[in-house]
């Protein structure tokens, strides 16, 4: 009886109706609560469950990638969390994916048990312009073997989104700049670059950064003082420097006039014989993916007597002469031959005048060196008041008019071969906001890989130098005024920066370099 008393009281006397809405009230506010207190957003939870939820997780980490620069000119066509597995066929296995998260999760343990990270390894990708990407890819990337990553890399570039309108970067100097943009943001997001401790100064580990051979000595320079691009565990290495000096080689190894350079070859192939028997690296590959920088004119000729080091090695060579059979087109790098005069003051003398205050046709001056030059002065030497051709600039006239007031008030600046196929003055034109002319018909022009070098300059055969004055007034005013403002743009891409800037001439040598290293991957066809 008493029970149904109690029953009758409970379905009589409460409201019911008001007891279910409080009670959905704080259910509610309850869920909240949890969901506040989750180490993940429930939405990022749910679609995609991290691999490791642990309380020993570092969310310090978890917070800085997240909060790395965004962008929508870099997209990634993938599910944010979902592993990418390096396949080149058109389709992806599920054992595939699977090994690829387990390789992840060793990975990931083997970073937390790793006692000494050096400190170019503590931040992932931190100087990096790293756009729009999740921090599960991030940390994806990180955990590829160097091959898979330049893999992930070479199929990135050849889907590479559309690049429209970038104000880094002036569309019409590239061939094709959504792909050279696109592998330039791989290049900072991927490479590491292993440089060899062994060698004694001066030949090594010491930047000659003055004269027309300077290029090699700042390419060095700031190569090893790089943080970015740097690292000290070789087994990260997509490439590995030799860092020796050309210049410095010859001045320490050279008889003088003794016209034998078998010292200095001698010299090289003993340095890559003990780093092959030191470490694996070199043996691995055959050099392939290893890479030195010379820009001295006996540079590709000291390289003779190791042949892995002469065929396989990838050469960033300023005698850049593809018909002696050692600089190879598409796996070596043409580097450009600058002048430095003062190395306080790299950027001395940068800028011209407008083409209104350019009288000059053409103008050279320069020592009679080789073969070109004194046909050159044999056709136009006080032929013509318009084109102004000299050997070494006379006193005379450069009392009037200095070498670089020459080159500024010139419409065109010659670049004639010496010696060799390469020439300072292309550069020095650039510099001066002055259309070069090339006459080298041998002559590799530098990252003609990504620049469109019709945009900006005039390739004038040696066989045309009779034709010279023509070739030059065939070119329409407004043609001119084209190039010109081209080689302006162009300016920023082949400047020395104490600290390198993005896209100058220490990242582009770099980025041909890395280039060259994709090219040696090979892509199977899907099938």
């Amino acid at each position: 009886m008493k029970i149904r008393k109690i029953i009758a009281v409970l379905m009589f006397r409460i409201d019911w109706k008001k007891l279910v809405f409080i009670g959905a009230i704080l259910t509610v506010f309850r869920m909240m609560f949890q969901i506040s207190t989750l180490p993940y957003p429930l939405s990022e939870w749910i679609l995609f469950p991290p691999s490791d939820i642990s309380s020993s997780r570092n969310l310090n980490d978890e917070k800085n990638l997240r909060e790395l620069p965004a962008s929508q000119d870099m997209r990634f066509n993938l599910i944010q969390h979902a592993p990418l597995v390096i396949s080149l066929n058109s389709t992806d296995r599920l054992s595939e994916a699977q090994q690829v998260l387990e390789t992840q999760e060793k990975v990931s343990r083997q970073r937390k048990n790793r006692k000494h990270v050096n400190a170019v390894d503590k931040v992932i990708f931190s100087s990096s312009p790293v756009r729009n990407m999740s921090n599960h890819m991030l940390r994806y990337i990180a955990s590829l073997t160097p091959d898979e990553a330049l893999a992930y890399a070479k199929q990135e570039i050849e889907n590479a989104p559309l690049v429209t309108d970038d104000q880094d970067l002036y569309t019409p100097l590239f061939r094709n700049v959504s792909l050279f943009k696109r592998s330039y943001e791989l290049m900072e997001l991927i490479l590491k670059v292993y440089i060899y401790k062994e060698g004694k100064r001066p030949i090594f580990h010491q930047p000659y950064l003055r004269g027309i051979y300077s290029s090699e000595g700042w390419f060095m320079k700031l190569m090893e003082e790089s943080r970015q691009f740097v690292t000290r565990d070789p087994q990260k290495a997509h490439l590995f420097y030799l860092p020796y000096s050309a210049r410095q080689l010859q001045k320490a190894r050279y008889v003088v006039n003794s016209h034998d350079l078998k010292p200095l070859s001698v010299f090289l192939r003993n340095y890559v014989n003990m780093l092959a028997s030191k470490y694996p690296f070199w043996n691995r590959t055959r050099g392939s993916d290893h890479f030195l920088v010379a820009c001295h004119d006996w540079g590709p000729y000291t390289l003779k007597d190791h042949e892995e080091l002469s065929r396989n090695t990838i050469k960033a060579l300023c005698n850049a002469d593809i018909s002696e059979g050692i600089f190879v087109s598409g796996k070596d790098v043409s580097l450009p031959e600058t002048t430095i005069r003062n190395p306080r003051r790299p950027l001395r003398n940068l800028g011209g005048k407008r083409v209104s205050q350019r009288p000059i046709l053409a103008f050279f001056a320069g020592n009679m060196h080789g073969l070109v030059r004194p046909k050159l002065l044999k056709y136009w030497r006080d032929k013509d008041e318009s084109i102004r051709i000299y050997g070494p600039l006379p006193h005379r006239v450069s009392k009037v008019m200095s070498y670089p007031e020459h080159m500024k008030s010139s419409k065109y600046c010659l670049c004639p071969m010496g010696y060799e196929v390469n020439s300072p003055r292309i550069v020095e034109a650039i510099y001066y906001e002055c259309v070069p002319v090339i006459i080298a018909d041998n002559f590799a022009l530098p990252f003609s890989e990504v620049l469109n070098w019709t945009a900006f300059s005039v390739v004038v055969s040696e066989k045309d130098i009779p034709r010279l004055k023509e070739i030059l007034l065939s070119i329409p005013l407004r043609r001119y005024q084209v190039m010109q403002n081209n080689v302006k743009m162009l300016q920023k891409h082949f400047i020395w920066n104490s600290k390198p800037t993005r896209y100058d001439l220490f990242h582009m040598i770099l980025h041909s370099i890395w280039v060259s290293r994709l090219n040696q991957l090979q892509v199977l066809q899907i099938s």
